[in-house]
């Protein structure tokens, strides 16, 4: 039986560490039949180390999404490889540390912009440079991190996952006749590197064992690589500007 991605070119960013959820998506979508290409930044070898644990070899390119020059030149470097792309997989996020960790109210704009630049308006960059690669449609998934809330130690990343939100929203409406889909999954805490960089992190995590309904595992990446498959497949084909809650349901509960 052939995998939902049988013949799916698809480009998957994000993967640092074999405990992230870029890394578990690149996993399941080589396990389901994808074809696929990692991008990193700043430090490619580390991918090119952690990609070696893959199912299947595969190809790591250097990609600073706040870089015309390497956003420029993507298009061509992906299609000599895959020759076109039917998936993208947006999994970027930073601040700076003085924006994160309880410092919001003193933040300065240009610590804000870093964060917006990289974690919301990356996700149009990106989407943009590989559009010419995806001539027959495609699926753009990204990762955020429930924008509704306050979080603690969050912080600037909250305002900026809201503008990651927003901006998949927009996708959605303006690349809809071209017939791709830009959707989000919206996963629970993963004890990832990007979660490491977060101060009081565990603070934030601990919220997840008295209000979740399905028990949340912080060690288990694959539920959300799963959801992100999911959108990346086929079995969605009508599905657009969505937010998919992967989370153990805790979107759903109050207190």
């Amino acid at each position: 039986m052939s995998g939902i991605l049988e013949g799916k070119r698809v480009l998957i960013t994000g993967v640092l560490m074999e405990s992230s959820i870029a890394f578990h998506t690149a996993k399941l979508a080589q396990e389901q039949g994808a074809e696929i290409i990692l991008t990193a930044f700043p430090r490619p070898t580390l991918t090119e180390r952690i990609a070696r644990k893959l199912p299947k070899p595969t190809k790591v390119i250097e990609l600073d999404v706040t870089n015309d020059e390497h956003l420029g030149r993507l298009a061509d470097i992906v299609g000599e490889e895959l020759g076109g792309l039917d998936g993208v997989v947006h999994s970027i996020g930073f601040a700076p540390q003085d924006a994160l960790g309880g410092n919001f109210l003193n933040t300065p704009f240009e610590s804000v912009a870093t964060a917006m630049h990289v974690s919301a308006f990356s996700l149009k960059s990106l989407t943009m440079a590989c559009l010419p690669l995806m001539q027959s449609g495609g699926s753009v998934v990204g990762l955020t991190f429930d924008a509704q809330y306050a979080w603690p130690q969050y912080d600037w990343m909250g305002p900026a996952k809201a503008a990651l939100e927003a901006t998949n929203r927009y996708l959605a409406r303006d690349l809809g006749k071209q017939n791709v889909r830009s959707n989000l999954i919206s996963a629970g805490p993963i004890g990832s590197m990007a979660a490491k960089s977060i101060p009081g992190f565990s603070e934030l995590a601990a919220v997840w064992d008295s209000r979740a309904p399905l028990e949340w595992d912080l060690k288990d990446p694959e539920p959300a690589g799963r959801g992100v498959v999911a959108l990346l497949s086929d079995w969605f084909p009508k599905t657009t500007g969505e937010i998919i809650h992967v989370d153990g349901g805790l979107h759903a509960i109050g207190a």
